[in-house]
């Protein structure tokens, strides 16, 4: 897999990118550092929890995907309209290459131009690339979730990131 001087290309996520998007995912998913999940559900289900003007995939100059970045609604209450939760992997082989920053910056302007102020997510405190990779783009950590689940039968400590958009208002 190889990446352009450019970088990577940033596209909308579409059911022609179903079957990489969800082999990164399950990479990451036997990583075991990555998420509470312990397989990749099938593209249907996938594709119907996240909403659709947030989900990009990084790909390569041969339309290989990358890495893919989604979000999900955190809330059908109204007052929590403009606050999001996302999922960035990126393929193991690609990683420290400026793809995951990539996502990250699609996120960031596919949701601040539908009106979202918050990206939120919740990342493993032993996952410390994953957390650099936020903080250079602009997330804060909002606190730590101590034991707030099991993951292989361990209880698991979740860091809680966000990001405040500094244009919606």
């Amino acid at each position: 897999m190889t990446i352009t001087a450019a970088g990577p290309r940033i596209a909308a996520m579409t059911a022609e990118h179903a079957s990489q998007v969800l082999a990164i995912y399950q990479l990451g998913i036997d990583e075991g550092q990555a998420t509470f999940e312990t397989t990749a559900p099938a593209w249907p289900h996938f594709e119907a929890a996240k909403l659709p003007g947030h989900r990009h995939v990084a790909l390569d100059e041969t339309g290989r995907v990358l890495g893919w970045v989604a979000a999900v609604a955190v809330s059908d209450r109204c007052v929590y309209a403009g606050v999001v939760e996302h999922s960035v992997y990126v393929h193991p082989g690609t990683r420290h290459r400026g793809v995951g920053t990539a996502l990250l910056q699609a996120l960031i302007a596919s949701t601040e131009a539908a009106g979202i102020w918050t990206i939120q997510s919740g990342i493993f405190p032993e996952n410390t690339a994953s957390l650099a990779l936020h903080a250079r783009a602009g997330f804060r950590t909002v606190g730590t979730r101590m034991r707030i689940g099991r993951h292989h039968g361990v209880w698991r400590d979740v860091v809680l990131i966000e990001r405040r958009s500094p244009v919606i208002s």
